[in-house]
């Protein structure tokens, strides 16, 4: 990786920088029709899109049976493993869960009791990268959190494969799902969104994908409620002189194996820092097994080791970039993170890695990507729930605010609205 100057890119390079996509606008034309098919025809467009795309076929579209004995016969390390995620994950996200308040308010002239409260929805969907990869993590951070939220069906989509992947099944089952069926991509989307002869429809769509299930969650949304459109991974690490140059390395190589199209970037305030994190990368690359991909990571526009003039400028582009992962490798991390507000998750010092957060700290993995991060945060409990307000006013409560509502509905016109004031003072 060469060291660029902050200061000195172009237009090209900035947009390329700030203008990520999730990559859907080539596959959208395509993804609509699958889309569209399948709310039509259900299992059978399904079936077809299963021999299509994935070259199997599918008889029984459920293997919720074959999650639970993926479960009792996985390895009992692996199975461990799989079970100190999800306790980690459910143990964050419980702290997340809202409580109903209620409250009263005014200055004494009557009672206005206010409150809000929050119910679980009733069936989701969640999307879990699978077929012949393992993707366990996805699972967990999909299921875990609604199940926390208190949903009652909770529904997996994964890739089908001619022999299932135990593991994603296994943490499927161990995360809580309640349902899971082997179908994937676009198809699995409006399947969970329109409701088939085997899959009955859902409220909301959640998980990671690939631009054809992004694509599809962008075409269905309106019909069903999304957690938020992502594309490719995206790193961003903050360092100062103190960073350890290999550690920074790891992390921009590690993010770099999702996808060619990941988005890898470190800024810094010292030329040595900089330098020394370029070349780390170079030596990590050929141990890779994914060497390949990472390349074309590390290739891409939107990636690379830039040198700020200060850190404040760094703070800058950070703030521009709004990464998905944000890692600060700096003397005064706290410092520096008081100061950033665009980030979909932070990793604090040398010893987080965003690998730790990929799979088992407890945070969700499940982020924004594209400067989404300027809008909205990642997966929580909050996706999981919605709000209902609740109020009461009592007599004199309603006196005193009558005033003011038959006003305002006056001055809008609505008549009715003051006069159904009025009408309770007339007795």
């Amino acid at each position: 990786m060469n060291v660029r100057s902050l200061a000195d890119l172009g237009t090209a390079a900035r947009r390329s920088l700030f203008e990520r996509d999730a990559g859907i606008e080539a596959v959208r034309s395509d993804v609509a029709d699958i889309v569209s098919t399948v709310h039509e025809e259900g299992d059978v467009a399904v079936r077809n899109f299963c021999r299509e795309f994935d070259d199997v076929e599918v008889a029984n579209l459920e293997v919720t049976d074959a999650a639970e004995r993926a479960y009792e016969e996985l390895d009992e390390e692996l199975l461990e493993t799989i079970e100190t995620a999800a306790e980690n994950v459910r143990e964050f996200h419980e702290r997340q869960v809202p409580e109903d308040w209620r409250d009263e308010f005014g200055d004494g002239a009557g009672t206005r009791e206010l409150g809000r409260r929050f119910r679980p929805l009733q069936r989701v969907g969640v999307y879990a990268p699978g077929g012949t990869a393992a993707y366990p993590s996805s699972a967990i951070m999909g299921v875990v959190p609604a199940k926390v939220a208190g949903v009652d069906e909770v529904v997996v989509c994964t890739p089908p494969a001619d022999e299932m992947n135990p593991v994603t099944l296994a943490a499927i089952h161990a995360a809580g799902a309640d349902e899971v069926y082997s179908v994937g991509g676009a198809q699995a989307v409006a399947a969970m969104a329109y409701g088939t002869e085997s899959i009955s429809a859902v409220q909301k769509i959640v998980g990671p994908g690939n631009s054809w299930v992004t694509a599809a969650k962008a075409e269905v949304q309106g019909d069903v409620d999304i957690d938020f459109l992502a594309g490719p991974s995206e790193v961003l690490v903050l360092a100062d002189e103190t960073a350890d140059p290999e550690f920074v390395a790891a992390d921009l190589v590690a993010q770099a194996e999702h996808d060619p199209n990941a988005s890898v970037v470190c800024v810094t305030d010292d030329e040595e820092t900089a330098e020394a994190v370029a070349d780390a990368v170079e030596e990590q690359v050929s141990n890779r097994e994914r060497a390949e991909t990472i390349r074309e990571a590390l290739d891409n526009d939107a990636s690379g080791v830039f040198l700020a003039r200060s850190m404040s400028e760094a703070i800058l582009f950070a703030e521009e970039y709004a990464a998905e992962h944000l890692a600060i490798q700096a003397d005064d991390d706290e410092a520096l993170l008081d100061r950033i507000t665009n980030a979909g998750s932070v990793f604090l010092g040398p010893y987080t890695p965003i690998a730790a957060g990929d799979y088992a700290s407890g945070t969700n993995h499940v982020l924004p990507t594209n400067g989404g991060a300027k809008r909205h945060g990642g997966l929580s409990v909050d996706h999981f729930v919605r709000s209902t307000t609740v109020q009461r006013l009592d007599r004199d409560g309603l006196d005193a605010l009558s005033g003011t509502v038959t006003t305002l509905a006056e001055a809008e016109g609505l008549e009715a609205h003051a006069e159904s004031v009025r009408k309770r003072f007339e007795k």
